[in-house]
């Protein structure tokens, strides 16, 4: 297969099927909306305690985890149902190794805001 030569419209255009992607998450998937509202409390309560600069770059890296992982679950999840509509065992093995990493990007995130925010709360 021949490469195509570089384009700024295409680079341009795959920044639009990216911001079609989180309108799709946030559209179909419940818990990104509940990610969602997880991190306007968790940016409010950044902002009232005024974090350095290390203690932003681990809450945004908690952030963009949690939702990395949901959005790699769900491209996941919607592949294996196009795949089958019928149950199947390692189907569901897929699923739930999926939804296992968002758990643990979840744990990891709760982890990041106990050491940043209790802290500032004694």
């Amino acid at each position: 297969m021949k490469k195509a030569a570089f384009s700024i419209s295409q680079r341009l255009q795959s920044f639009g099927y990216a911001f079609n992607g989180l309108k799709i998450l946030f559209k179909e998937e419940h818990n990104a909306r509940v990610h969602l509202a997880a991190t306007v409390l968790v940016i409010a309560a950044s902002l009232f305690f005024e974090l350095n600069a290390f203690e932003w770059m681990a809450v945004i890296f908690a952030i963009g985890l949690v939702f990395m992982a949901e959005i790699f679950n769900s491209a996941i999840e919607n592949l294996a149902d196009f795949m089958t509509t019928e149950t199947n065992s390692k189907i569901k093995t897929i699923k739930d190794l999926a939804a296992a990493g968002v758990l643990l990007s979840a744990i990891t995130a709760a982890s990041i805001g106990l050491l940043v925010f209790v802290p500032k709360l004694l």
